[in-house]
């Protein structure tokens, strides 16, 4: 019978492919609503969708281990032995994915003493002697030796399961240049790590494979041991058992006894209600409504609901992608967006030019639109990017920038997945497109390798990305709770223009002063060098190489050793300024200074290179730079110059008001963090310091020293400043003792004092880690989340520092969202005002403005009615500002 006329049966390795996409999948972005992990079920059932859609099975059954013991520990108890404890989080995926594949209708097959492989072996061969068409699909090598005429292995990539690579009787000889089932005997010499089986010495895959081809096989190798000559033939005869030992081990067994046969593994219908139970609380919504495109497509059953549904949305799988202008483009773009109430995916196509192309997509549909600009056909397409129809991007501040440098504008922007998946777990990295797609989706998303000149796979158009930019905002929106929606909705997305105008404009910096500083910093640090090199002896050194510091100062001065590291003892900053302090040395006094006049110079060069030919600096603000909430700058950093230095003030000078405004004007929150503290912990005493006005610190170390506000010393100030800060920070008495120079009995006694008269902010931190414990996220006062699963880690250094972390991310994620809030308040007022004004810079809790002439009494008043009111806490938000023509005469 014609391969395309047998019945085709479908046999997975339920465990092996499970913990492929356990591994393959972030464990953070799968969690249901109870914090079961998920990433494990989502991956699979992702993958068998994909099969059932492309291989249409007419029987198939997933098999599992029962436990890691087999008939083959009892032979060989070190068998797998060298496999680690199951993690944490795979704890409870497996019941949850056989209940989701019994919902489904598939059957799961288990055999006590007997691997998943052995039941697969043994449904393969009884169905190829059946007549069927067999595929099986396993990510352990020994699945190789199935293969035959009537048996494929589909085989996951090393990235996950997303995508299988199939392994016919021809694509195992072109890789092993072997038939499949002597494949045993190469990994038989060979030895397999995953198995704790020892190979023999010397002999890898290569040599392998040459001897079986030679012998025919294992025992013709071992037959012939003593016509192989050298070392290896050596090893090949002293370690021979090993061989033999493994051989029979990675035997699949094929006559298993089992409560089923292919015959009884036919496709059946799913259930459909216990498939909305089980994916619901797996919180599955898109992977349902796939679940349900195939089951109609197999002619199943469903619900009227499910039924309508289905038949109002597309056919499973990646729409076509049509390409539009002219009047169809606009009359399509009326359909598909509900006349602009309908979301819609968007992304773009770069060419050399700029902007060359949009991708435009509904849930069922997709546009790529070339770009032309001055075409008067796209009148339909300006409008609705710039109105107020609702569009879904992927990192939509280049987006903005793009379209505008096209002269087009983007408005309505309504989910942006970069910030989406950024407020899902806010500790995870920036992730392009494709790798949302696999991460979050399962799919993969095909590009273009960017390395070949000419690639040999095309990338898939920028109307599918759109499509999938819909799907992966689904899912995100799916995990993103009631708080942290609002922050995105009122927040987050409405600042994205807000920022990208700030990195369009930029701020006007005096090349000069930057040049001559570079200069100054040089000269400093050459001369610097020159007198270290002095003080040993004058012989020359690479003053920011640690191996050769560690020479000097280790061995050639013998100084105390820091803290071992792994290239010798640590020669960071911190180390050796408490080197320089216990034990003091010109040498090292002045190594310390040249690193900081290096460190300047590399500030001051970097922002060199970084004005433009409109003699303005454009930094990049990143929404999602940080797990805090808070804006970082980068190219160049912005917020990492100095400010209470002499260089630092002078490298401030630098940025200065345009010529065509009047000045610069400066808005800083005073004591942001600590105003927070008192609102959050309710504390009496510290209320009272700032609804009164008074000097916090001040007052502060008049309560604990027991003295009166004036007669607080400088000294004694610092150290509760200090403690205030540090305590926020979860800063313990021996970092506080080691912050202050003082010993660690002060510094108990210090903080004691503290929480004696300040009793409420001991009680809130307290309780904003158990809460967190508790709940496993943080909150702020506006209801953006944090994740913290390492609080209930055995690990006791990532526990203890996810409690540190806890600890304050209420404090900073509040301060963030404040000046965010501020930020918006601002824009507005300075939109609806007609101002030229503008506002330039967001470093810390500082805001930079270009003021424009006559408009500095009306911009100040703006400004600090939108920052002193962007909270309702329960002291004042105190702005101080100040005006000047450069940065640094603008401070306050």
């Amino acid at each position: 019978m014609p391969d395309n006329e047998k019945p085709t049966l479908l046999v997975i390795d339920g465990h092996s492919l499970a913990f492929r996409a356990f591994y393959a999948l972030p464990v953070d972005s799968f969690q249901n609503r109870e914090g079961q992990h998920t990433n494990a079920i989502h991956g699979f059932i992702a993958m068998l969708i994909n099969l059932l859609a492309n291989e249409k099975p007419t029987h198939l059954a997933v098999a599992f281990d029962i436990s890691r013991y087999s008939f083959r520990t009892r032979e060989y108890p070190e068998y797998k032995g060298t496999r680690g404890e199951t993690p944490s989080e795979f704890v409870g995926q497996i019941p949850l994915l056989e209940e989701a594949l019994r919902a489904l209708g598939i059957t799961t097959v288990t055999k006590e003493d007997y691997e998943a492989d052995d039941i697969l072996a043994t449904l393969a061969t009884q169905g190829a002697a059946q007549g069927y068409r067999v595929l099986v699909v396993s990510g352990d090598r020994d699945a190789i030796q199935m293969v035959n005429d009537d048996v494929t292995l589909l085989y996951p990539n090393a990235r996950g399961v997303s995508e299988l690579k199939r392994y016919d009787r021809d694509a195992v000889f072109d890789r092993y240049g072997i038939e499949p089932h002597q494949y045993p005997d190469v990994a038989a010499l060979v030895g397999e790590t995953s198995d704790n089986l020892i190979g023999i010495d010397k002999v890898g895959e290569k040599t392998a494979v040459k001897w079986i081809n030679l012998y025919g096989g294992l025992d013709g190798v071992l037959a012939h041991a003593d016509e192989i000559k050298g070392v290896v033939g050596e090893k090949l005869r002293e370690q021979k058992e090993n061989a033999i030992r493994n051989r029979r081990l990675n035997h699949l067994i094929t006559d298993v006894e089992l409560p089923v046969g292919p015959a009884d593994l036919a496709r059946r219908p799913i259930d459909e209600t216990a498939v909305r139970s089980v994916f619901d609380r797996l919180q599955f919504r898109t992977l349902l409504e796939r679940v349900l495109k195939i089951a109609a497509a197999a002619g199943d059953t469903l619900s009227t609901d499910a039924t309508q549904a289905i038949a109002s949305d597309s056919d499973f799988g990646i729409p076509v992608v049509r390409t539009l202008v002219d009047e169809e483009l606009g009359h399509w773009l009326d359909k598909v967006s509900g006349a602009g109430t309908v979301p819609l995916g968007l992304q773009l196509e770069y060419g050399p030019e700029g902007l060359a192309g949009l991708g435009i997509a509904s849930i069922d549909d997709s546009a790529y639109v070339p770009w032309a600009p001055g075409r008067p056909d796209y009148v339909a397409l300006e409008n609705w990017l710039a109105g107020p129809g609702p569009k879904y991007l992927y990192d939509s501040k280049p987006a903005i920038k793009a379209l505008e440098r096209a002269g087009l504008k983007l408005g309505g922007i309504a989910f942006d997945t970069t910030i989406g998946a950024w407020l899902v777990k806010p500790g995870g990295h920036a992730q392009n497109l494709a790798a949302q797609v696999y991460d979050f989706l399962g799919d993969r998303l095909v590009e273009s390798d960017p390395n070949q000149l000419v690639p040999e796979t095309d990338a898939q158009s920028v109307a599918t990305e759109a499509w999938y930019i819909l799907r992966v905002t689904e899912y995100l929106a799916e995990r993103l709770d009631a708080g942290s929606r609002a922050v995105l909705d009122e927040m987050e997305i409405p600042l994205i223009p807000v920022i990208s105008q700030m990195e369009r404009t930029g701020i006007t910096v005096n090349r000069e002063i930057l040049s001559r500083l570079n200069r100054e910093l040089g000269e400093k640090a050459a001369e610097l060098a020159r007198q270290a090199y002095a003080e040993i002896g004058g012989r020359e050194i690479n003053l920011g190489s640690p191996k050769q510091l560690q020479q000097v100062l280790f061995e050639d001065l013998g100084m105390p050793k820091t803290r071992s590291n792994k290239t010798g003892y640590s020669t960071d900053a911190a180390s050796l300024a408490d080197l320089q302090e216990q034990n003091p040395h010109p040498f090292l006094g002045l190594l310390l200074q040249h690193r900081d006049a290096t460190k300047l110079r590399q500030i001051v060069e970097t922002l060199e290179k970084a004005i433009e030919p409109d003699n303005r600096v454009h930094t990049r603000y990143d929404q999602t730079g940080t797990s805090t909430g808070r804006i970082s700058s980068t190219d160049p950093n912005l917020q990492n110059i100095p400010v209470k230095t002499e260089v630092g003030r002078e490298i401030r000078s630098a940025f200065e008001s345009g010529p065509e405004f009047t000045t610069l004007l400066t808005a800083d929150y005073s004591q942001i963090e600590m105003r927070i503290m008192a609102h959050l912990s309710g504390d009496p005493g510290l209320i009272e310091a700032f609804n009164t006005g008074e000097d916090l610190h001040r007052f502060v170390g008049a309560r604990i020293f027991g003295v009166a506000p004036e007669d607080v010393t400088p000294a004694m100030r610092s150290k509760v400043k200090a403690m205030s800060y540090g305590l926020a920070y979860g800063l313990s008495a021996f970092g506080l003792s080691k912050q202050l120079r003082i010993d660690n009995a002060e510094a108990k006694q210090l903080m004691t004092d503290y929480f004696s008269r300040f009793g409420a902010v001991r009680e809130y931190l307290r309780s904003v880690v158990e809460q967190a414990r508790e709940d496993g996220y943080t909150e702020t006062i506006f209801g953006r989340r944090r994740p913290f699963g390492d609080l209930k880690s055995s690990n006791r250094v990532l526990r203890e520092n996810a409690e540190r972390q806890a600890l304050n991310a209420p404090i900073q994620g509040s301060a963030a969202d404040i000046m965010k809030r501020a930020m918006l308040g601002v824009a507005n007022d300075i939109r609806e005002g007609g101002l030229a004004s503008q506002m330039l810079l967001q470093v810390h809790d500082e805001l930079v403005f270009e003021v424009a002439d006559g408009e500095l009494e009306a911009l100040t008043a703006i400004v600090t009615d939108r920052m002193s009111h962007a909270a309702d806490l329960r002291v004042p938000l105190d702005v101080q500002v100040g005006t000047g023509k450069n940065w640094d005469a603008a401070a306050h």
